[in-house]
């Protein structure tokens, strides 16, 4: 019986010895190999000393943010690069890491108010830029860092490997490659673009990715400080401390990063089936010329330019009922069909029309957004509450009430939004506010008593409320012929003298 029992410990006890063979060893590699020539408190030094706010670092701030908003509205990969270069932003959050490897306050205080000044500065220059600046629409470089996802955890992950092992090692040839990669500045630069142009959207896409970058490589960067033995004299506390904090961080900002990258692969999916689906009404010598897909908009926006030898009826019905199977979700559709009728001179003419018909739709959405930015800060409303038909042109927005403003104020504000869309009907429906006199000069109104009847009338045809007219006969008669004229339901009030008074007769 013993016997049996000591055959069955056998097993267990030689399990425990090769783990503890494994574990010596990994120990004394570490020791032996990783850490050696590692100098500890030459590398700390030189952490605290470049990881703080002094002027040296307030002008890499400046210098660097000021190019990498200049790439990002022009936009210029090429630019954008040399603000990665300089990545003054690098060294703080290496101090944050480092600072937190070896539970350093003073560190860690330090590093954070280097990068919380440097952060400020660079948003406030890059909004200050944006909001002087002719440039304001979104470009590619500005959309691609607005939507974060689990790559970009682990590009910062992976960066922050090679800064500490750099920072450590010495290669500092290396961190110019980290710098290109995680690319720190052009995210704050967003920022700053959201804030000055009033798009929430950009602003809280980019600043969740800078959080990302910022966050995923201070923790990364401590653990690898760990693991080449900085904090070496930490207790087991202060090291399960440590380990808590860096799960817990890298976990808040993985979960919803990985569901963004979920709602990407939805995109990939929808974009091959949104392409197959158009190809397949049409010959197989048809070929898509061009492909525009807003997934951000409420429905989804579809627009595409198909090269065909022969039009196809009905193609954008016969489309639709394909994806409304397949794509489950709202959209609208517009197919371009460009009838080549297989000569090749033709169809290359045909790519290049349907190129321009591409830029010039994204040219219109643009001015578009601008209206819709312009007409929510004018009506004091959110984006969201503006109407928008693309088929007939129309913008529609009911505004909310202005202190100190009339109904010429409102009819100026949608004066000023008609004037950059000159194709475009412009409806903008102003508060219920009291009318303004008209003042005559003989048998008609003066100067100011016409502008005075002018805005009534805009008014009136935007609440579409009666008006009563009150006031001298002839006066009265005049107004109310002039209302009626303009399709307004317009009543006569009491007769008397003085200057000609209108109210909203629903309103008494």
């Amino acid at each position: 019986m013993e016997a049996t029992q000591e055959r069955k410990n056998k097993p267990l006890a030689l399990g425990r010895h090769n783990l503890n063979l494994i574990s010596n060893y990994a120990r004394s590699w570490r020791t032996g190999r990783l850490m050696a020539g590692v100098d500890h408190q030459g590398t700390l030094d030189r952490v605290m000393d470049e990881s703080g706010f002094d002027a040296r670092y307030a002008l890499m701030i400046v210098v660097s943010a000021g190019i990498s908003i200049l790439g990002l509205l022009l936009p210029s990969t090429a630019v954008l690069i040399g603000a990665m270069l300089i990545s003054p932003l690098m060294m703080p959050i290496m101090g944050l890491g480092f600072g937190l490897a070896t539970f350093d306050l003073v560190a860690i205080r330090r590093a954070a108010i280097a990068l919380g000044l440097g952060s400020l500065i660079a948003i406030l220059l890059s909004a200050a830029f944006v909001a002087l600046s002719p440039l304001q629409a979104i470009t590619t470089e500005i959309a691609i860092r607005t939507k974060p996802n689990l790559f970009d955890l682990l590009v910062a992950m992976l960066s922050a490997l090679m800064g500490g092992y750099a920072l450590i090692r010495g290669h500092g040839g290396a961190v110019v490659g980290v710098a290109i990669a995680i690319a720190l500045m052009p995210p704050l630069s967003v920022v700053g673009f959201g804030i000055a142009t009033g798009n929430a959207t950009v602003f809280t896409g980019s600043l969740f990715l800078f959080l990302t970058n910022l966050v995923t490589m201070a923790l990364t960067a401590a653990i690898v400080a760990r693991l080449y033995g900085f904090g070496a004299q930490l207790s087991p506390k202060q090291t399960r401390l440590q380990a808590v904090i860096i799960l817990v961080g890298l976990a808040t900002f993985a979960v919803p990063l990985a569901f963004a990258l979920k709602q990407i692969a939805w995109e990939s999916v929808a974009q091959r089936q949104i392409r197959d689906a158009v190809v397949g009404q049409f010959p197989s010598a048809a070929r898509i010329a061009q492909m525009d897909i807003d997934f951000q908009a409420e429905p989804i926006d579809i627009y595409a330019a198909v090269l065909t030898p022969s039009p196809v009826d009905d193609v954008e019905e016969a489309i639709s009922e394909h994806l409304g199977r397949s794509l489950r979700q709202p959209f609208t559709l517009y197919v371009s069909q460009i009838d080549v009728g297989g000569d090749r001179r033709a169809s290359e003419a045909a790519q290049i029309a349907a190129a321009q018909a591409s830029e010039q739709r994204i040219v219109q959405e643009r001015a578009i957004d601008g209206l819709v930015r312009m007409l929510a800060l004018a009506a004091g409303v959110d984006r969201n509450s503006i109407v928008i038909d693309r088929v007939a042109r129309r913008a529609v927005v009911s505004a909310e009430p202005l202190a100190g403003a009339t109904f010429a104020t409102y009819r100026e504000l949608e004066q000023r939004a008609a004037a950059t869309m000159t194709d475009w009907e412009i409806r903008l429906s102003p508060p219920v506010l009291a009318l303004s006199e008209i003042t005559f000069d003989g048998e008609e109104p003066d100067e100011a008593g016409s502008e005075a009847l002018a805005t009534a009338i805009w008014a009136g045809q935007r609440l579409r409320l009666p008006i009563t007219v009150s006031g001298p006969r002839a006066a009265v008669d005049y107004v109310i012929s002039a209302l009626e004229t303009a399709g307004l339901t317009a009543e006569e009030g009491p007769v008397r003298q003085g200057p000609v008074t209108m109210e909203w007769a629903r309103l008494g």
